[in-house]
């Protein structure tokens, strides 16, 4: 049984909330003090030949938290580049950058790495989706069907980042084709004091995702599984704008794993260092 910490955060290219100034350094710090085990970033440059202190990003940070890391590059600029990066305590065994972009303004793409955890492979996705209602639905679809043409259905996955989905209408997709559930509607928070064992919630969890159609609830009230096996409509955290989240554009979704809690990193100083906050969750795979 292994407990992994695991974080999702868009860093804003290393800039502060505003833009104003660099955050890359007190960033290194803030994400130090949470003990990763995997972060899956977005916005991360992997070039900039204006500013050195915000070159190489996914390396530096890499570097600072003693990890291993795969970067994905998406959007490409005259003297910058950015996209995604997962960063790992575990061996990185393969990983690929998807071109999943939907129109030529929004450069988007999807970072596919698989993780070994105590011999066991776990497929991590990092993504971050585009503004348009219409892309993002195409982008999930070709998240979906990679998931389904290179994913074991036995396999724990592991699918986080930005997906610009304020009115929460992509759950669905990835519940009903994927099995998926995402961490907040699995967490202890908000069920009684008595919890089934992590072991048998996952049973559980896989019983009801068999028995249960999601197909039958309407759009705007997606029910997804809880930890006791049953179902309960929770929508996700709010992490955008990180001076006052209202928005809720990031999330994790996972299957194979135990959900042991679920916080959204508020306050000092997350409100400073990106435009958005950080999801942290702990997941137990069994």
């Amino acid at each position: 049984m292994s407990v992994l910490r695991i974080v999702s955060y868009n860093i804003h290219k290393g800039r502060s909330a505003t833009g104003a100034h660099e955050s890359l350094s007190d960033l290194r710090l803030g994400l130090y003090g949470l003990r990763p085990d995997l972060l899956f970033l977005q916005e991360v440059q992997g070039r900039n030949e204006r500013d050195s202190i915000l070159d190489a990003q996914h390396e530096s940070l890499a570097a600072a938290l003693d990890m291993s890391v795969a970067y994905g590059c998406n959007a490409v600029h005259a003297q910058t580049d950015h996209g995604n990066a997962l960063l790992s305590r575990y061996p990185i065994l393969s990983y690929e950058n998807q071109d999943i972009s939907d129109h030529r303004l929004e450069q988007r793409g999807l970072l596919h790495a698989t993780i070994l955890v105590d011999e066991t492979p776990v497929h991590c996705v990092v993504v971050h989706l585009g503004l348009l209602a219409a892309g993002r639905s195409r982008q999930i679809s070709a998240i979906v069907d990679r998931i389904k043409r290179l994913v074991p259905a036995q396999d724990p996955l592991l699918i986080a980042g930005d997906f610009n989905d304020w009115n929460n209408r992509l759950a669905p997709q990835f519940v009903r084709q994927l099995g998926l559930y995402e961490v907040f509607s699995a967490s202890p928070h908000g069920l009684s004091a008595r919890q089934l064992p992590l072991s048998k919630s996952v049973r559980n969890l896989g019983r009801s995702l068999r028995s249960f159609h999601l197909a039958k609830a309407p759009a705007e009230l997606v029910f997804e599984l809880g930890i006791n096996g049953a179902a309960r409509h929770t929508l996700p955290p709010r992490t955008f704008p990180s001076a006052f989240p209202w928005l809720r554009l990031d999330r994790i979704y996972q299957r194979g794993f135990a959900v042991r809690k679920a916080n959204v990193l508020h306050g000092h100083p997350w409100s400073q260092l990106s435009d958005h906050v950080p999801i942290l969750t702990e997941l137990e795979l069994p």
